[in-house]
């Protein structure tokens, strides 16, 4: 195995006297407290205290001697351990020295001569009269209406069958499919052929049962390669009716300062400007990331990595339990399989973020009291919370330096990337 670049160890001894002192105020506290049958509270005979919480007395003496031990030895290594340690070949005896090793991580040694040599290009953000004119219709059949057709026909090509269907499972492992109330558009380039096929010619009022079997890369992954039997009933026919783009049209839409299509056109504009640089700023800087990190491929704490790797699949499954996802499911993941897949990304992301905090460093890249208070406004406006009490509650959990350390970071990936573009715009 592949020794841990950023793995220490060492060898730990506590004087008998400390322990037996430590000892002695252990043994006092539980002969003052401990309620044993047949004797009174505080009367109890110390070789009975001995005997009986043997164990739990020499686990608080360690618990009391071990961490400051710990912290003068790394201490006067001039080493800051990343995480806890692993305790090892601990020994211990009320009239003896205390001895152990202890294994843990430090942050790396690395220098970043070359940083500001780190470029990329930034993709372009213009938006021509074709992209605005798109989107102008995509907005206007968005806005489109459904008007019933009286004349008595079927459904044909172009038109909407307003329908209420079931769909039940051909074969083992197919999950029925009900709707009330749906559109399906004939011929429509998102409606299944077979829809299209056995609904031409139908007529409100009408059933039509037929089957549909769905591709392997359907959409919907319940659906995907399953075969359905449908049975289809038709309500009524609609006609899609698309807005006129007009200043009648725009004023409907009730925004303010938006009278004419020429400022709805501005409006456009101004939006798909906006999100490009937004995500060609986004682009550039995940290429910068990717270079830095390339250029500088840093050994970093495995402790760190799996702190990250907690942190989203932390995330992951509170975002699966809110879109539904039973508890009994969340518990039958291959969670190993899951953490292995997040380990390439955490390692690249605690990398960056050492490198970022050192750019931070070298440019005197600061957050002030005020610049945190400022984030917590906007987080504690986002979870309708009070500022105060989520600066409380952060600062109860330590949060309050995770959110300064990030923070830096984020101020020091915008230098690097203003360093790249410097007539570039950071929104």
């Amino acid at each position: 195995m592949t020794k841990n670049p950023c793995e220490r160890e060492v060898s730990v001894q506590v004087p008998a006297e400390q322990v037996a002192s430590a000892w002695k105020k252990v043994l006092s506290r539980f002969q003052k407290h401990a309620r044993v049958p047949g004797f009174r509270n505080g009367k109890v005979p110390v070789g009975v205290i001995r005997s009986k919480f043997a164990e739990e007395i020499k686990t608080e003496v360690i618990e009391h001697l071990v961490p400051p031990a710990f912290r003068a030895a790394t201490g006067k290594l001039n080493l800051t351990p990343v995480g806890q340690p692993r305790v090892l070949e601990l020994d211990i005896d009320e009239e003896k020295p205390l001895r152990f090793k202890a294994v843990f991580e430090v942050l790396p040694e690395f220098t970043i001569d070359g940083y500001k040599e780190i470029k990329t290009e930034v993709e372009s953000t213009e938006v021509n009269d074709e992209e605005v004119l798109k989107t102008l219709e995509n907005l206007r059949e968005q806005n489109s209406t459904y008007v019933n057709v009286d004349e008595d026909r079927g459904l044909q090509d172009g038109d909407f069958g307003s329908v209420a269907f079931r769909g039940s499972g051909v074969e083992e492992g197919a999950e029925p499919v009900e709707m009330k109330d749906a559109l399906v558009e004939i011929g429509g380039k998102d409606t299944m052929p077979q829809f299209t096929e056995n609904l031409r010619g139908a007529r409100p009022g009408e059933t039509r049962k037929f089957d549909v079997t769905y591709p392997e890369d359907f959409g919907e992954k319940r659906l995907a390669g399953k075969t359905l039997h449908y049975e289809v009933e038709v309500k009524s026919i609609k006609l899609k009716s698309v807005p006129e783009l007009s200043d009648e049209w725009v004023k409907e839409l009730g925004q303010e300062n938006l009278n004419t299509v020429d400022d709805l056109r501005a409006r456009v504009r101004e939006g798909m400007e906006h999100e490009k640089r937004h995500q060609a700023e986004h682009k550039a800087k995940d290429e910068l990331l990717r270079q830095l990190t390339e250029k500088f491929p840093i050994d970093v704490p495995t402790v760190m990595v799996e702190s990250d790797i907690d942190r989203r699949l932390e995330r992951g499954l509170r975002a699966l339990a809110s879109q539904g996802v039973r508890a009994e499911d969340l518990k039958r993941m291959d969670m190993s399989r899951l953490r292995e897949g997040q380990r390439e990304m955490a390692l690249r992301d605690v990398r960056a973020n050492l490198l970022l905090e050192r750019i931070a460093d070298m440019e005197n890249i600061q957050v002030s009291e005020e610049d945190l208070d400022k984030e917590i406004a906007v987080a504690a406006r986002q979870t309708r919370q009070d500022p105060a009490m989520l600066r409380k509650a952060m600062e109860e959990r330590d949060g309050l330096d995770g959110l300064r350390q990030q923070m830096r970071c984020d101020r020091a990936l915008n230098w690097l990337y203003a360093n790249s573009n410097p007539a570039g715009k950071i929104d």
